[in-house]
């Protein structure tokens, strides 16, 4: 039998995620993933192939440019402001493979104050 390192096992249970989540025009999918240097939010309608907001810790309005729970706080903020002015209000929310606990978990956290609803 042959073992799955971390990585395969992520993209095994994001597979199996997105059977299941899918983004349509009146409600896109919240779609999160990091690195160890950087974390990254997209806002997607699954149904026309398009992304229609995204934020990422690379953007200027977030000061620290890291992979911590501080900058995901500030990235969920971020991406919850653009999903405002893009008149998107609830979405679907998909962890992409990740546990929800820790970066994940502080910008989801951060989204819903900021006015996103999942």
């Amino acid at each position: 039998m042959s073992t799955l390192n971390r990585k395969q096992v992520r993209k095994r249970i994001h597979r199996r995620i997105r059977k299941k989540v899918s983004g349509t025009t009146a409600c896109p999918r919240l779609a999160v993933n990091y690195s160890n240097q950087h974390i990254y939010a997209q806002i997607i309608d699954d149904v026309a192939g398009n992304t229609l907001c995204a934020a990422s810790s690379l953007d200027k309005e977030v000061e620290n440019a890291s992979s911590n729970q501080v900058t995901a706080q500030k990235v969920g903020e971020l991406v919850a402001a653009r999903a405002k002015e893009a008149n998107i209000s609830k979405v679907v929310f998909d962890r992409g493979g990740h546990l929800y606990h820790g970066k994940i978990k502080a910008l989801a956290d951060s989204a819903r104050e900021a006015g996103l609803q999942f």
